[in-house]
């Protein structure tokens, strides 16, 4: 079966727990604007993600509070940090890259980094209707001038809008803007 899908390209950012948020600021978390996973949104409060080897400075926050601190990069932006994070599905940090969290008001070292594996997001009504389970391994068509075929993984979450989610690499690779449309391949 194929399916149309857009894709959004994901930048590095940060989800904190309430806790870590406050060791670093002293203000409450503020939506800058909705993302289209129900409830996610981006915060106004950015820091610098940093290692001895370089940083990133204006890091955006994705909110509401996590019960986890991940820290989401590309594998360029690894190559700068010189770090070798895992990639791995959100959540799951366990023998993650070090770094730093730096705010004016503190700096926080955290084993939380990750690149994010490429995923397809699902709500379970549209996952039950098309045989989806979370985790289940599926394929992307895309078109375009670099056209080509790439993994990815289902994620069925209760607030999962159905749409494409890649790092930047990926989309650099293949030439993608936001919400560029592919064939999803079930």
């Amino acid at each position: 079966m194929e399916i149309p899908v857009k894709i959004m390209i994901s930048n590095r950012h940060v989800h904190l727990t309430e806790e870590t948020y406050y060791k670093l600021f002293d203000e409450e978390l503020t939506k800058y604007k909705d993302l289209n996973q129900i409830g996610q949104f981006a915060a106004n409060q950015k820091l610098t993600i940093k290692t001895a080897a370089g940083e990133f400075e204006n890091v955006r926050i994705v909110g509401p509070f996590r019960s986890y601190n991940q820290i989401e990069i590309a594998a360029s932006d690894a190559r700068k940090l010189k770090i070798n994070p895992p990639v791995r599905r959100s959540g799951e940090v366990e023998g993650a890259a070090e770094v730093e969290l730096v705010t004016p008001k503190a700096t926080i070292k955290l084993a939380n980094c990750i690149i994010a594996n490429r995923h397809v997001h699902f709500n379970p009504k549209q996952a039950e209707e098309l045989g989806i389970r979370h985790k289940d391994n599926l394929e992307l068509q895309i078109d375009g001038i670099k056209r080509g075929t790439i993994d990815l993984e289902a994620s069925v979450t209760d607030n999962g809008y159905f749409e494409v989610h890649l790092d930047i690499d990926d989309a650099n690779a293949f030439l993608l803007e936001n919400g560029t449309e592919a064939t999803l391949i079930i």
